[in-house]
């Protein structure tokens, strides 16, 4: 069931970094942004605009210098990092820019380990779930093949899988097709998205790709959520 609350609130988020002589680098500045529930919105923006930064802290992976952050009306924020994990590995998927998949492990097995950090699917399913992903995404004669052994658009395939796995109501992903040519970007994009609707996942993507740019339910520019982010104190 669709909550009826927004699925994801900043709130005055800032994010800084140290520099030399004791001065420090903003580079977000969020007042604030909300993502409707079942929604998809792509963010695009420059290089170094703060795009990964955004995801990283709505992931939990890091937190803010300032503000709150509100995922599913839970304040990450506000939780202790083991929290945060367990939370992560339960509620989101991450689609990371760096795939981030494990060297010793098969597509499948990669897939499947996320089904088992989650806990969100019985594991009598998990082999099941994993290869029907895989298969829609185009990768059926590739579940046995370790990372190694895949071109960067299958690894990217696999990541994709991965973060779909255990049906998490958030989805984020960074630069989801970058590593797929522009008819193999349309169809995985395609199917990535029927997935999403399907099982009403909110997804949020960042991307230059033009065909990502056009796919998503709300269109922002990374330029206007973080307007008064750059600046050196």
């Amino acid at each position: 069931m669709t909550p009826a609350g927004p699925a994801v609130t900043l709130r005055g988020v800032r994010k800084s970094f140290p520099l030399a002589e004791g001065r420090t680098l903003q580079v977000l500045d969020v007042e604030h942004l909300e993502l409707a529930a079942a929604s998809c919105t792509v963010i695009q923006g420059r290089s170094g605009s703060g795009k990964t930064t955004l995801l990283n802290l709505i992931a939990g992976v890091s937190l803010p210098t300032a503000g709150a952050i509100v995922v599913r009306e839970t304040v990450i924020t506000a939780l202790p990092e083991p929290q945060r994990d367990r939370f992560r590995a339960e509620q989101i998927g991450y689609v990371f820019q760096t795939f981030n998949l494990l060297p010793a492990f098969s597509a499948l097995e990669n897939v499947m380990l996320a089904m088992l950090f989650g806990r969100a699917v019985p594991r009598r399913q998990q082999r099941a779930r994993a290869t029907a992903l895989l298969g829609r995404l185009g990768l059926g004669a590739r579940l046995a093949h370790k990372p190694a052994q895949l071109s960067r658009g299958e690894q990217q395939r696999v990541a994709i899988a991965r973060a779909l796995a255990n049906n998490p109501p958030l989805i984020l992903a960074d630069e989801p097709c970058a590593s797929l040519d522009a008819a193999t970007a349309r169809e995985v994009l395609a199917v990535f998205l029927a997935v999403c609707r399907e099982e009403g996942n909110t997804l949020l993507i960042v991307s230059h790709d033009e065909a990502v740019l056009g796919a998503g339910d709300r269109l922002l520019d990374m330029a206007e959520i973080n307007a008064r982010a750059g600046a050196g104190a």
